[in-house]
């Protein structure tokens, strides 16, 4: 919070000033990140594309998939492209309105939350699927796969609506620069001339309860599925029970350790350029490494990937 001035006017406005320090090596800072981005775009829409054609793949399991595709595209389009935009201005910043730079956290935060309850989704699927095999028709049907996703859009949509209320409340009267190159919160309560104690805590108990639900499912899953490993004999089953959660796993990793040097790391040891980092780190390199993930490892993802870009299926053979 900074002391109020009454000579300060209302900011009505933001400037992001992305990464105006890099002035010399802006061609790299542009291109990379571009380059990670149509990536993360391509192969995204490839797996949305092939499980949607593909009628092999119309199991839960690949619908959650096409979820968290679809989130991952809107998630780093959210960001990135206004922190490109900043790499063409002539000081490395562009000015975003009040209204807009609310919305565009609004969507940051919803995007968030609903891939941390998407995962924890996938989390049950694999360990009902390894667990109970028998019984996955019934407990992860069509009906029980569309309202478990449904219910991760909305309770991730739900979500930011306190915390955003919160920040409308608050009183920005200058400067209006944001040392970042989107809205994110820590910027944007330094800039506050408030009292931002209640949205502090808040945000805090907020992200509390979204990350303590999530990954006490995911937690729980793979807690099961790991008994369950224990008490298997053969070799190859194991191996064939690993490889099923394998993938899902990795991501779980990936995401929650990112997630874990964005919000936590960064407030042990606070640096500004080194969270900016951070944060264009866990803006594009998730979304674009995701799909690779789970491809590889996955035989029936990489054979209908063949079957729907081969030349054959083209001319319609």
């Amino acid at each position: 919070m900074q002391p109020c001035d009454q000579n300060w006017t209302h900011v009505t406005e933001f400037a992001t000033l992305g990464f105006a320090e890099v002035h010399e090596m802006r061609l790299l800072f542009f291109t990379l990140p571009l380059t990670m981005y149509l990536f993360a775009l391509v192969e995204n829409l490839a797996i949305i594309l092939v499980v949607g054609l593909d009628h092999q793949l119309r199991r839960p399991m690949y619908v959650f998939l096409t979820h968290l595709s679809c989130l991952e595209i809107w998630y780093t389009s959210v960001t990135v492209p206004k922190m490109l935009a900043g790499f063409t201005g002539g000081h490395g910043g562009k000015n975003i309105s009040y209204a807009g730079c609310l919305s565009q956290l609004f969507i940051f935060t919803f995007l968030g939350a609903t891939e941390c309850f998407l995962l924890a989704a996938m989390a049950y699927d694999r360990y009902v699927a390894i667990c109970m095999p028998l019984r996955y028709g019934a407990l992860v049907s069509w009906g029980s796969c569309f309202h478990l996703s449904a219910a991760c859009w909305l309770v991730g949509f739900l979500t930011p609506i306190l915390p955003i209320y919160l920040m409308s409340r608050l009183t920005f009267c200058g400067p209006n620069v944001i040392d970042h190159f989107f809205c994110d919160v820590s910027p944007l309560l330094a800039s506050s001339c408030s009292d931002v104690t209640l949205k502090e805590t808040t945000d805090f108990l907020v992200s509390l309860a979204v990350l303590l639900t999530s990954s006490t499912v995911i937690a729980v899953s793979y807690g099961n599925i790991v008994w369950m490993l224990l008490h298997i004999r053969l070799a190859a089953e194991r191996r064939k029970v690993l490889s099923t959660c394998a993938a899902h796993l990795t991501v779980v990793s990936l995401f929650y350790g990112t997630l874990f040097f964005m919000y936590v790391w960064t407030k042990v040891a606070p640096s500004i350029n080194f969270n900016k980092m951070v944060s264009v780190f866990y803006s594009i390199v998730p979304p674009m490494l995701n799909p690779l993930i789970y491809t590889l490892r996955n035989k029936e993802v990489k054979g209908a990937l063949g079957r729907a870009f081969s030349f054959r299926s083209w001319k319609g053979q």
